[in-house]
């Protein structure tokens, strides 16, 4: 079975997590369904027509995204309901000017957030998300223009997973000048990484369906987690902080429930 991963539109650290598991779910479903060749296409496609299509148009079988990503509502696809990465996607750390550390600090309440802008690249599936609790969001550009904006004070903050903040901040916000990763606050809404399958091909989604609970089962998810995030929790003090809980309206009852017990 030749099966092509599309791992693009994310973090260095979220493709090597995203490929390990798909990787040990295949090998986990070895002996009842084949041998299998696994690739890695990591091609951004940042617009909302360019993720939506690469089933449709580029011929991939397979990605990692946000369950009730909201750019793929009217496309065909086959979603598998096992949550990848615990709910620490959800977890939202903040990058912000070095000056306004002072102002961070001194939030306590929801309206002192609603009140200060949040920028977002355009076609993020989370900026609707923010929207619908009420916070300002400032939407636009790419990512690659994301902390250059935030520097010319276009809006107040940035936020990240917790996953993938510090590898964004030293690889993107530090070397702009003048910025911080904000030590007091953590946005938090259910936010569960899924497996998306091309919807001609049904059997490959039974197989990663198959592959995916063993791995659960099993507990080599667990320690595939721990290996890539184990100490992150207690580096990121993620239990210390003022928690601000978000909704996703995108999600089912079912995967609205499921929540990270950090």
């Amino acid at each position: 079975m030749k099966i092509n991963f599309w791992n693009g539109n994310k973090s260095n650290a979220r493709q090597v997590y995203e490929y390990k598991v798909l990787e040990t779910t295949l090998a986990a479903t070895e002996q009842a369904y084949g041998d299998w060749t696994l690739g890695n296409d990591c091609t951004d496609f940042p617009t909302i027509e360019g993720e939506a299509s690469v089933f449709r148009s580029k011929g991939f079988d397979v990605f990692a995204t946000v369950a009730g990503n909201p750019k793929l509502a009217n496309e065909r696809k086959i979603v598998i309901n096992a949550p990848l990465m615990k709910g620490l996607l959800g977890y939202r750390l903040l990058i912000v000017r070095e000056g306004n550390l002072p102002q961070f600090a001194e939030v306590s309440t929801a309206s002192q957030m609603q009140k200060l802008a949040l920028g977002i690249p355009f076609s993020w599936a989370d900026a609707a998300l923010f929207r619908f609790n009420g916070y300002r969001v400032v939407e636009g550009g790419t990512y690659d223009e994301l902390f250059e904006r935030l520097k010319s004070d276009e809006f107040d903050y940035v936020s990240l997973g917790a996953n993938e903040v510090e590898e964004a901040f030293e690889a993107r916000a530090f070397p702009v000048g003048g910025m911080s990763l904000e030590a007091s606050i953590l946005i938090y809404y259910p936010f569960p990484l899924l497996f998306y399958v091309n919807p001609d091909r049904p059997e490959l989604a039974k197989r990663i369906e198959e592959g995916l609970d063993r791995i659960i089962k099993n507990g080599a998810l667990d320690r595939l987690f721990e290996e890539q995030y184990g100490d992150l929790v207690a580096r990121l003090r993620l239990k210390d902080r003022n928690m601000f809980r978000l909704e996703n309206p995108n999600l089912s009852e079912e995967l609205a429930a499921v929540m990270s017990t950090y």
